[in-house]
């Protein structure tokens, strides 16, 4: 008879308490891609619904060195960090107990650039001569990685507006969700800069966004004047022409279709070179695989345009659907991303009616789920989410 020890059973996932509820995140970044870190502060509006002395939110893979609360009668309090590494949490404890009202959660880190394509992660690229090997920095939020870059209430429905600010190299370009409102020249050192973008509309954290790099960029405006932009790798500026004209088309289109007007000034897509996804529909910022939204305007195959319309059509439409209207859970994906990939054939077909799209749906799309749904392995469309998981278990 072997000698064998009883294990604790794990405690199951519980989704985040609502008795605190964040409503704004002014969040700095300094990225450092010469040692892969960067340093960050946030400054966490808060609504204490229920008296309470501890303060819960997630974070992972962060240092955090410094905690403070101010209330709305300018008393402040220090906190003290507890680290619950498992659940990618941590637990901010304080003294004084916190009483209903608005709050400032102030917290400064420290955190890595990782090579995971995950949260804030760093991509490499190569100069245009193809001697010189650089490194960019990009996000990819979704499903549940925003935590890796700042600490947030990441879980979908927690929705709050996000002022982000920059701080990077003068020679390399930072974008994020919003237009530029400002751009100076960084105190501290001269050949920095200090970028701060515009409020986001209300949004989930797996939708907040920031690029920094080299690239060049085409650009237009849709129909109704909102900014657009297709970035690229330096000297392929001409490989962003395709999916630029496809998002000034498809944009309004779905404008008029749901009847609400696109919310952002600018709706931009940045083709990142490493990229673990197809695309990502962060709002304002839409990421992509270069393979995903390049278009060699000499060589590239009808395939290749068919791919690259299709693909921009369904971020687009979760600018709408899943942006703007969110599900509430995880739960819901399957809701969010069917209708994306429904309505993108229906706008890929409005405007490039010689792709004959409708006839590959049903054998690209409608075959491909049949066979899927046949499997012993097939499951509800709905099934009970007890943790984070990758999103592609659920398709």
């Amino acid at each position: 008879m072997s000698d064998h020890k009883s294990q604790e059973p794990k405690s199951l996932f519980k989704r985040l308490p609502k008795i605190i509820v964040p409503t704004h995140y002014d969040l700095t970044i300094q990225p450092r891609l010469d040692k892969f870190t960067f340093n960050g502060d946030v400054n966490i509006h808060l609504k204490v619904k229920e008296p309470t002395s501890s303060i819960v939110l997630y974070a992972a893979e962060l240092e955090i060195d410094n905690v403070t609360i101010k209330s709305d009668s300018k008393n402040t309090q220090e906190g003290k960090v507890e680290y619950d590494k498992e659940s990618e949490r941590i637990a901010v404890n304080f003294n004084e107990k916190l009483e209903v009202g608005d709050y400032a959660l102030t917290l400064k880190f420290v955190g890595e650039i990782n090579n995971r394509m995950r949260g804030f992660y760093r991509n490499k690229y190569t100069t245009p001569d193809g001697i010189e090997i650089r490194y960019g920095a990009s996000t990819q939020f979704e499903p549940a990685d925003c935590r890796r870059a700042f600490p947030c209430w990441d879980e979908p429905n927690f929705k709050a507006t996000f002022d982000i600010t920059l701080i990077t190299p003068k020679n390399l370009r930072a974008i994020s969700n919003m237009p530029v409102i400002s751009e100076n020249e960084y105190a501290n050192d001269k050949e920095w800069k200090i970028i701060k973008f515009d409020r986001t509309p209300i949004m989930s954290t797996y939708l907040v966004a920031f690029v920094i790099g080299e690239y060049d960029y085409v650009e237009t405006k849709d129909l109704y004047g909102v900014n657009m932009k297709v970035y690229t790798p330096v000297g392929k500026k001409e490989h962003g022409q395709f999916a630029l004209d496809t998002a000034a088309k498809v944009l309004p289109f779905y404008a008029d279709y749901f009847n609400i007007q696109y919310p952002i000034a600018k709706a931009d897509q940045i083709a990142i070179s490493d990229f673990a996804a197809g695309a990502m529909e962060n709002w304002g910022l839409i990421t992509y695989r270069e393979t995903r939204l390049l278009i060699d305007p000499k060589f590239s195959s009808m395939d290749t345009r068919q791919r690259v319309a299709g693909t921009v059509s369904h971020e687009l439409a979760h600018q709408w659907f899943g942006n703007l209207v969110t599900m509430d859970w995880w739960i819901d994906l399957w809701l969010n991303e069917g209708f994306a990939r429904w309505i993108q054939y229906l706008a890929v077909d409005k405007y490039y009616p010689e792709f004959d799209i409708w006839t590959q749906y049903v054998a690209d799309v409608f075959t491909t789920f049949l066979i899927s749904d046949a499997l012993k392995s097939s499951h509800p469309i709905e099934v009970p989410i007890g943790m984070f998981i990758i999103k592609d278990i659920l398709y």
